[in-house]
C-alpha cells in the first residue's frame, strides 16, 4: 500500500491531529476523503472535518473499521478505556501514537498482539516542517513500517530514538515551538521599540529564523560556528551576544526542558 490510497482515521481530533491532518491534505499525496476522525462532541467535531473533506464519524469503532492506519490521539488518561474496547478490531490495523507518555510497552499492556508506533510530533507538522520522535521500538510489521514513516515523512522529519529517549524527545520538538515563538515575539518587539512596523518586524524575525535554521540542516555547522561567523572582533553582534550570555539565555532554556521533564 502507498501513501495515496491508505485510509487514515483519528482517534481524538484536537490540536495535533488536526494538524497532521492538515499536513498530509497540504502535501497533496493524501486525499482528504481518505481521512475520517471522531471525537468527544460530534457537533463540533463535524464542521471541522466538513471543511477539510474528511468524514466525521460518531464513534472509535467506526474510525477504526474505515481505515487502515488508526491515529490515537486522544488524551493520555483516556487512552486505555478508548482502545481496550476495541483490541480486537485493531488486529491487522497500523496504530500511531501521538500521546505524550504513551510508549510501546505501555500499548502491548492495554492492546496486546496489535501493531503500534509511538510518536510525538510538533505543531509544524501542518505546513509539512515538523518533526517527529519515533520510538524505535515498536510492533509494526516491515510494511506497516515503510508505509508509515512515508507518511510522516509528508509531516516533516521523522527521528527515531531509543524508548527512554522518547520523552525529553518529544519535549524538545514539541515544547520548543513555544519557546522560538517567545524568540520572534520579543526580537519583533525590540524591532517595533526601533520604529519598524509590527507585520514588518514579525515577517523579518520568522524569515530570520527560518532561515538560520535550514542554513544550519544544509551545512552541518555547529551553532557556535555560526555564531562566530557573524561576531567580528569589537562588533555589534559580540556586544549583543554578550548581554544574552549575561542575561542567562542559554541556562534558561535548559532550565525550561529540566522544569517539564521533572
Amino acid at each position: 500500500m502507498n501513501v495515496n490510497d491508505a485510509r487514515i482515521g483519528f482517534i481524538g481530533f484536537g490540536n495535533m491531529a488536526s494538524a497532521m491532518a492538515d499536513g498530509w491534505i497540504a502535501s497533496g499525496a493524501v486525499p482528504a476523503g481518505n481521512m475520517c476522525a471522531c471525537a468527544g462532541r460530534y457537533e463540533a467535531l463535524a464542521p471541522r472535518c466538513e471543511q477539510r473533506g474528511m468524514r466525521a464519524c460518531e464513534t472509535a469503532q467506526q474510525v477504526v473499521e474505515a481505515s487502515d492506519v488508526v491515529v490515537v490521539a486522544v488524551k493520555p488518561y483516556m487512552i486505555e478505556t478508548v482502545l481496550a474496547p476495541l483490541s480486537e478490531m485493531l488486529a491487522g490495523k497500523a496504530i500511531l501514537s501521538v500521546a505524550a507518555g504513551w510508549k510501546c510497552e505501555d500499548y502491548d499492556r492495554v492492546i496486546p498482539g496489535t501493531h503500534h508506533l509511538s510518536t510525538v510530533p510538533n505543531t509544524p507538522v501542518a505546513i509539512n516542517e515538523g518533526v517527529i520522535a519515533c520510538e524505535k521500538a515498536s510492533t509494526l510489521t516491515a510494511d506497516e513500517h515503510g508505509l508509515v514513516f512515508a507518511l510522516l515523512g509528508l509531516l516533516g522529519s521523522p527521528i527515531e530514538v531509543e524508548t527512554l529517549l522518547l520523552s525529553v524527545a518529544g519535549t524538545v520538538g514539541g515544547c520548543s515551538p513555544a519557546f522560538i515563538a517567545m524568540v520572534i515575539e520579543s526580537l519583533a518587539d525590540a524591532a517595533v521599540k526601533h520604529g519598524i512596523p509590527r507585520a514588518t518586524a514579525y515577517e523579518m524575525v520568522s524569515q530570520m529564523v527560518a532561515g538560520t535554521a535550514k542554513l544550519q540542516l544544509a551545512t552541518g555547522m555547529h551553532p557556535g560556528a555560526m555564531k562566530d561567523a557573524v561576531c567580528s572582533p569589537g562588533g555589534t553582534t559580540i556586544k549583543g551576544v554578550a548581554e544574552l550570555e549575561a542575561a542567562g539565555m542559554r541556562s534558561a532554556f535548559i532550565r525550561a526542558i529540566d522544569v517539564i521533564e521533572g
